[in-house]
């Protein structure tokens, strides 16, 4: 007869006397859940695979996730063979590590950097449960602009084969209200790709000047309305400092719905949109962290090494096109790209976030 207290009776409970009571885990609350929290079937793909196809299938990209943007084109650009040594700059979800993984297989070495101390560590985990050891897949916490120093880390100061880098905000920081960059639901106005790196997009919004505002809303979302934002937006805050997302999201449509001769929510939700990048752009540092990228790029590089890079919109992409370009005209790149590469039709379809996505491509001379 078994032990009724021991610890492997499923009976016993801590105390020896009678068993806790069993603790169901929280039902949605409704047939579709719009919170992000409830959402835990999308969090456990595996268990619910059933319920992450009709998601999929919707062409919207489950909660918590992040499907990869132009796999074929990256492949056929950066054309790896079993062997090489490629360094993914922005490991995110792991969607393209885990194509450029099985390229270099065998034989070959994947280095993924990754700012996000909440992230990546997830991915990181998800790749090793997929059988990439330490030998193979190398993931470091780092900005992409820190690639030198981690290439010399790690010994390879000859340089790599091939050079990935998706400047896209990953899905799982847009669905995630806690990480304040999305205004469908309420969070922290907090924007950092790194939490633990001050300032968060409060305390900068609460600091900047109204003609820094005016700038950074100009250059870093071409944003029409960028004095009338800054000024109006200075002037609130005076009296109710923006910590919430759906408080700035608020007084964005307030400032700007009187200007519109007719009045048109998309409209403003853009404005809106265009506003939370504007900061996010600034509270990172996003510009200067890819000019600094640009500059170390071709160092990391072997002769004949190939680059691809993701852009999402004109500030990054204007930046990605000039290095490129200027980079052949100097002769550090034998060759770039003349046209943009964008997402097919049937991409966009199902990934509608694949939509403002430019690829653009550099080999090393």
């Amino acid at each position: 007869m078994s032990d009724p207290s021991s610890p492997l009776n499923p009976d016993s409970s801590p105390s020896g006397n009678t068993p806790a009571p069993h603790k169901r885990r929280p039902r949605y609350a409704g047939k579709n859940p719009r919170r992000f929290e409830e959402k835990y079937k999308e969090h456990n793909p595996a268990r619910y695979a059933a319920d992450v196809a009709k998601v999929l299938a919707a062409g919207k990209t489950p909660a918590g996730s992040h499907r990869p943007i132009m796999v074929a084109e990256i492949l056929d650009v950066l054309a790896l063979q079993p062997g090489e040594i490629a360094v993914d700059c922005t490991l995110g979800f792991g969607g393209h590590s885990r194509e450029l993984l099985q390229k270099i297989s065998p034989g070959g070495r994947l280095i993924a950097l990754d700012v996000d101390p909440i992230e990546q560590p997830k991915t990181t985990a998800r790749l090793r449960d997929a059988g990439w050891n330490e030998a193979v897949f190398t993931s470091v916490r780092s900005n992409f602009a820190g690639l030198p120093k981690v290439l010399a880390t790690l010994g390879l100061l000859g340089g790599i084969d091939a050079v990935l880098a998706d400047l896209g905000v990953s899905s799982m920081q847009i669905d995630d209200p806690a990480r304040g960059f999305t205004f469908k639901s309420d969070g922290p106005l907090d924007l950092r790709l790194n939490p633990s790196r001050p300032p968060s997009a409060a305390d900068w919004l609460a600091r900047i000047s109204e003609e820094k505002l005016a700038v950074a809303l100009k250059e870093n979302s071409d944003e029409p309305y960028a004095e009338l934002l800054a000024r109006e937006l200075t002037a609130r805050r005076e009296s109710a400092p923006f910590t919430r997302t759906q408080a700035l999201a608020d007084a964005v449509r307030e400032i700007i719905q009187p200007h519109h001769t007719h009045p048109d929510e998309d409209a403003q939700d853009d404005c809106v949109r265009r506003v939370f990048q504007a900061i996010r752009i600034a509270v990172n540092d996003e510009f200067g962290v890819l000019d600094l990228f640009l500059r170390q790029l071709p160092g990391c590089l072997k002769p004949g090494g190939r680059v691809a890079i993701l852009t999402f919109h004109s500030g990054e992409d204007r930046r990605v096109k000039h290095a490129f370009r200027e980079g052949v005209r100097a002769g550090i790149y034998s060759s770039t790209n003349d046209e943009v590469v964008r997402a097919g039709p049937e991409e966009r379809r199902a990934n509608p976030r694949s939509s403002s996505a430019k690829l653009r491509w550099a080999i090393r001379a």
